[in-house]
């Protein structure tokens, strides 16, 4: 009986692990991009507009293939559905630092649609073998994308500096090849997907909800935020006057930064009647310290703290809202993906837009101001979002 707890233990130790592994390669391989994308561009000599589209690329993979992942362990199963999706994150990697134009976007693309795919399956995994601790899991898994992707971030401009871009972005192999070897073992297991997971939501009646629309505003806002700030912080610092190492630390110290609303946010919430000023505030953050970057530059690092703090806070709220303002896991389900298609849509816009505004005004005031003004709309969203109502779809 003790050697079989042990081996039970074992294995659980070993299931939790690969999420770990899994977790890591939600961001980095995306995230790690922007500090050397000034590099890239002059490597190619390309338009800011065009050197956005590699930030667009993943987050339209996110959007599309999201709301199907589940569908593809339904018919293959959870276990090796997620390897396949490492394998095509390795795939991308590899196809992005090969040294040609036509290969840096469609790796940049596989990229995304493998990251897609574990991002909606992983919480269903968690769900299955974690259930008693769905949280503290789930804040691990949250906290290893959050570490890995500011290491990644700091360390790519070092690495770039001595190797060249390209073998510094292929160093990022690492990620999926030591998750695929931990998740091997898994492979002989065949499980469905939660019930619970995102599904394809077209013709359900959550499009017609107005609740539902307020909670994926909410989290589209964020995302589109978030997204134009991973892509073209470091451009913003450097053309600032700091260095590309500065602005690489930074931009690590700002995804780190949205690790920790994850280990303190979760006792206050439980705390309050309601998320109203809670929504709005977080939002709030965000929006403050993007007029910040453009006010006062020498205060980097405490915006980028702050805008972190506020953007990760903003995005747990979010995806809370999809658990608290639905009655069942059916409507979680179509709400969660309906809230990732749309999201994920909105926030592919963002940062070849911002891009084309940089070109077309010859800074980054105007879309840094175009920011703010979408955080505090978003502060407004989350006053109806966090109402504590559900939805009647």
């Amino acid at each position: 009986m003790t050697s079989l707890t042990h081996q039970r233990a074992g294995t659980r130790a070993a299931l939790l692990i690969g999420i770990l592994l899994i977790a890591a390669n939600l961001r980095a391989p995306v995230t790690g991009l922007p500090p050397v994308l000034g590099l890239v561009r002059d490597s190619f000599a390309l338009s800011t507009t065009a050197a956005g589209a590699l930030t667009t690329l993943p987050l339209l993979a996110f959007a599309l293939l999201s709301p199907f992942s589940a569908r593809f362990a339904q018919s293959y199963g959870l276990e090796r559905t997620l390897f396949a999706a490492l394998l095509a994150i390795a795939a991308g990697i590899a196809l992005r630092s090969t040294g040609t134009v036509w290969t840096l976007y469609v790796g940049t693309a596989v990229i995304g649609m493998g990251i897609a795919v574990s991002n909606v399956l992983l919480p269903s995994l968690v769900k299955r073998d974690f259930s008693s601790s769905i949280a503290s899991v789930t804040g691990a898994f949250a906290l290893a994308m959050g570490v890995v992707a500011a290491l990644a971030s700091i360390a790519v401009v070092p690495l770039a500096t001595v190797w060249g871009w390209q073998p510094a972005l292929l160093a990022f192999l690492v990620l999926p090849l030591a998750a695929l070897a931990m998740w091997l073992p898994q492979l002989r297991s065949r499980t469905q997907p939660a019930a619970t997971t995102a599904t394809p939501p077209h013709g359900r009646k959550i499009w017609h909800s107005a609740l539902a629309w307020q909670v994926t505003l909410y989290l589209g806002l964020n995302s589109t935020i978030y997204y134009i700030v991973i892509g073209w912080l470091p451009l913003i610092l450097t053309d600032a006057g700091l260095s590309a190492e500065q602005a690489g630390s930074l931009h690590g110290v700002m995804q780190l930064a949205t690790a920790i609303p994850g280990l303190l946010l979760g006792p206050v919430l439980r705390r309050l009647q309601d998320q109203r000023w809670a929504a709005a505030s977080v939002a709030a953050l965000s929006g403050v310290a993007l007029m910040g970057f453009q006010l006062a530059p020498q205060l980097a690092f405490a915006w980028a703290t702050l805008f972190g703090l506020g953007a990760g806070a903003h995005f747990i709220l979010g995806l809370a809202f999809i658990g608290m303002r639905t009655q069942n896991a059916h409507q979680a389900a179509s709400l969660s993906g309906m809230a990732q298609c749309v999201g994920y849509l909105l926030a592919a816009v963002g940062p070849m837009a911002a891009g084309w505004l940089h070109d077309l005004l010859g800074g980054w005031q105007i879309p840094l101001l175009a920011c703010a003004a979408l955080a505090f709309t978003a502060a407004v969203v989350g006053i109806f979002a966090g109402r504590n109502v559900h939805t009647d779809a």
